[in-house]
């Protein structure tokens, strides 16, 4: 343990030095308050001390800087804070120990010392300290352990919300946002559009290509759905197979409709070959997107109904397009 002396008189210094010294106690001994400053690293970048200090013992009358102001200003480090501070004075001077108590101090040790005095009350305060230290860890590693248990579990929300082959939201979390966003769209009487979107012949892919090809085409077509949106608020998710959905808050019927049009443009840039698609001889998609401004009493499926409507449509009308529509 190490015990930092501050006292500008050389000879209770050398006094309690050897004392302590003997005890098998680090001592560090500094001449005034602004000696000890140094050695404790104030004033510097840091607040930490240049040398590892366990307990001060200070007095109280020294030139300068009295040794409770200089307790005071220790005190104001938040790295210094929890170092015990004792402090040394004449018994003439015990007027002074309420505002050496109320300036951070722990105890005060009278001049001239008894030995059995002086050792029980440095011992008193270094276990103070060690239990204040130990306190200390105790605290980081429960606020480390909850950082990685609120990490664990943001991850295992995040697991339970993605699609594992796709890496966009799954149709659990779909059904949540939408019903949020929905409510949302009501209170604030904005619109909300919503877009579904499905894989042009994709069976006849799995078909002629095999599972694998079949599985790759979806991410790379889920990467190019992701890349068009440009909102934090507006996302994508894997409404089930082949379908893709996305949901665009505060969104109107013509927003949507150049949402999808980049939709079509980045899926037909994946330039995946298709021999067997329905248009042409490369993956397209069809998409459906609705938009309203959400009333009381109307509900999530509502949209959802209106979107696979305009779908079927595109599809009908012979795919790789969009059909949207604006209903009450």
């Amino acid at each position: 343990m190490s015990i930092l002396i501050v006292d500008d008189d050389s000879g209770i210094r050398k006094v309690l030095e050897l004392r302590l010294i003997a005890e098998g106690f680090a001592v560090i001994a500094a001449v005034d308050a602004k000696d000890a400053f140094g050695y404790l690293g104030m004033g510097t970048d840091g607040d930490k001390p240049t040398h590892p200090i366990d307990l001060i013992l200070m007095d109280i009358l020294m030139p300068d800087v009295r040794g409770i102001e200089a307790c005071r200003q220790i005190k104001q480090y938040s790295e210094l804070r929890d170092i015990p501070i004792i402090l040394m004075t004449a018994s003439s001077d015990t007027q002074h120990l309420e505002e050496a108590f109320n300036a951070g101090a722990i105890d005060y040790i009278s001049k001239p010392f008894k030995k059995v005095e002086l050792l029980a009350r440095i011992r008193s305060a270094l276990r103070l300290k060690s239990e204040i230290d130990k306190r200390k860890i105790h605290e980081q590693e429960l606020t480390e352990t909850t950082k990685k248990l609120q990490e664990a579990n943001e991850l295992l929300t995040k697991l339970s919300s993605i699609d594992a082959l796709t890496d966009v939201y799954n149709r659990r979390y779909f059904d949540q946002a939408l019903d949020r966003e929905f409510q949302r769209a009501v209170r604030n009487n904005y619109p909300l559009s919503l877009i579904m979107i499905d894989v042009d012949g994709f069976k006849a892919y799995n078909d002629r290509y095999g599972h694998q090809c079949g599985d790759q085409c979806l991410k790379s077509i889920s990467s190019a759905l992701k890349s068009a949106i440009n909102r934090s608020h507006d996302f994508v998710a894997r409404y089930g197979g082949e379908e893709f959905a996305i949901i665009l808050p505060d969104t109107s019927e013509s927003g949507a409709t150049r949402m999808a049009e980049s939709l079509i443009d980045n899926v037909r840039g994946l330039d995946i070959e298709h021999e067997s698609a329905p248009v042409g001889n490369r993956v397209t998609i069809s998409l459906g997107s609705a938009s309203c401004i959400p009333k009381l009493g109307a509900t999530p499926p509502d949209l959802i109904a209106r979107a696979d409507k305009a779908l079927y449509q595109s599809k009908t009308n012979g795919r790789n397009r969009n059909t949207s529509i604006f209903f009450e």
